[in-house]
């Protein structure tokens, strides 16, 4: 599929953004703690693993290492090549500096993607191309994580990274019209007001 050359040119100013403030947003993330989220995804794989695992849009590697750290065969992936020296350097996994809008996986390769607060960058014309290419990805019956923050359906600027905050709705119809069927859905930060839950967890299996 081609695609248009505004959405690439989208990625390309939100990746340079990224690879500009790589080490301050190691510092902002380093402590964040989503062990509750691991073991979350972890959950719905099927066997006792160790499971080769897909940490999209690593950044500087946190949740790569913590996914290894739990006995898992995890890779990264970032299209910030600034983002995937630090997560080289600091988990010691292979990581695959590859842009979302031209990615390079194999077929079946992965038991489970983990992807948080990385596919609402996606430029929307983009986001059906990227996810046929994560579920091509995935093992029969593979699992798909996916942290995103709560929406209508809108999409901007945020700074110099585009973001598109998307529906429940919506997001529901495009996993679907993927081939994924849902398995879990729940507002991020748990524990919070729901006020305060700005973010969306859900889990997706391949169909």
């Amino acid at each position: 599929m081609q695609l248009p050359s505004q959405a690439l040119e989208i990625a390309a100013v939100t990746l340079r953004d990224y690879d500009r403030v790589a080490a301050e947003y190691w510092t902002w993330t380093k402590d964040q703690d989503l062990a509750a989220d691991y073991d979350w995804f972890l959950s719905f794989l099927r066997g006792t693993g160790p499971f080769d695992l897909l940490d999209l849009g690593c950044g500087p590697g946190r949740d790569l290492f913590q996914l290894r750290q739990r006995g898992h065969r995890a890779v990264g992936l970032d299209g910030s090549l600034a983002m995937v020296r630090l997560a080289r350097r600091y988990t010691g996994c292979p990581v695959l500096h590859q842009n979302f809008l031209a990615l390079r996986l194999r077929a079946g390769r992965f038991d489970g993607i983990f992807a948080s607060a990385s596919l609402f960058h996606v430029p929307p014309e983009a986001l059906s191309e990227v996810l046929s290419h994560l579920h091509t990805a995935l093992r029969a019956e593979g699992i798909l994580y996916a942290l995103n923050p709560r929406g209508r359906g809108q999409s901007g600027w945020a700074g110099d990274r585009y973001c598109t905050y998307h529906s429940l709705t919506g997001w529901r119809r495009l996993l679907r019209a993927t081939g994924f069927r849902e398995r879990g859905c729940e507002l991020r930060p748990k524990d919070s007001d729901r006020s305060d839950q700005r973010w969306v967890a859900s889990i997706w299996q391949k169909g």
